[in-house]
């Protein structure tokens, strides 16, 4: 968080993030952005929102309640979002709850809603979602609206309102597989070889020995696991990259490490600190995720806290 911050923090003057825990660390770097909080709050944290002056989104008519009630006990107006629930049946007011006496006096700074199958752009049900969202914020004339996160962004401008809200297109997660878009991937992640081993035909590797060697390969136990956000689904079918060369990895994926057959890369070439590549130029976020089954998202917030982080600027 406090790395994406600084970076975007001249650029840009209204960040989201989930809870107000959260928003608490990014007042610290971001003295003066508005900064709105996704969950809105739970009872106890309504005076840490007011006193880092964090905008909460109200998700429920419970929330508008709860907050109508501390506001008129302590006498104070703060800045509030609503966001509406226009067809995902998640987060969200219902049009039922906007036509409750407590909405009625509601003076919202942003109404926003969410989009269920942006990532596919031929979904009917995106369009269905707007047209609901524009007929709930007309309920709030001249109120700034927003619906669109990273997928939405790319359905085009109808969809953009007010404000939009990308997430994972901030690092390269492709929108969806059908529309060309020019994201650059900006995440590359390495791991070590921690060990090699020359098995012989008929050898196998790993928890439940899953896989076996049709003839003599080289393995490498590399550094990486699913403690790491490398997914256990992954084994057998993701690989790892030594330049060119594509080393599948074999057998399950441990905690704290995997196993490749290296049997491609010159023994010559292989050296005591030598790193693999797990996310880089020839696999990114969006291609590891697809041999593991999963989406890039997924991959990106598994990512563990071990890992030496670089940072580099203006790349």
């Amino acid at each position: 968080m406090e790395e994406v911050a600084r970076a975007l923090r001249d650029h840009v003057k209204t960040f989201f993030v989930a809870h107000p825990e959260e928003g608490k660390r990014l007042r610290s770097l971001l003295p003066s952005q508005r900064i709105f909080i996704l969950h809105g709050f739970l009872p106890n944290q309504i005076d840490d929102i007011v006193r880092y002056n964090l905008v909460p989104v109200l998700n429920s008519y419970a929330q508008v309640k709860q907050w109508q009630n501390f506001c008129k006990v302590h006498g104070c107006r703060h800045p509030v979002a609503l966001q509406f629930d226009s067809g995902m049946s998640r987060f969200g007011l219902s049009e039922e709850d906007l036509d409750r006496e407590a909405l009625s006096s509601c003076q919202p700074v942003l109404v926003m809603s969410h989009l269920a199958c942006a990532d596919h752009p031929n979904d009917a049900s995106n369009e269905w979602q707007r047209q609901n969202f524009i007929r709930m914020a007309q309920r709030f004339p001249g109120v700034p609206r927003s619906l669109a996160a990273s997928s939405g962004i790319f359905l085009g401008s109808k969809y953009h309102f007010d404000l939009v809200r990308p997430g994972a297109a901030l690092y390269g997660i492709a929108p969806n597989e059908e529309t060309p878009h020019s994201l650059k991937p900006v995440v590359e992640l390495d791991a070590r070889i921690l060990q090699i081993r020359h098995l012989t035909k008929g050898a196998s590797v790993g928890y439940g020995l899953t896989w076996e060697a049709k003839h003599a390969a080289r393995i490498a136990t590399v550094g990486i696991g699913y403690a790491d956000g490398f997914l256990r689904s992954a084994g057998n079918k993701a690989a790892l990259w030594w330049r060119d060369k594509r080393l599948p990895v074999v057998g399950r994926v441990s905690m704290d490490s995997l196993s490749v057959d290296i049997s491609t890369i010159p023994e010559a070439a292989l050296t005591d600190d030598m790193s693999l590549s797990v996310i880089g130029p020839h696999q990114d976020v969006d291609a590891l995720a697809r041999a593991s089954g999963t989406i890039g998202y997924e991959i990106l917030t598994s990512l563990g806290s071990r890992f030496s982080r670089i940072y580099c600027d203006n790349e």
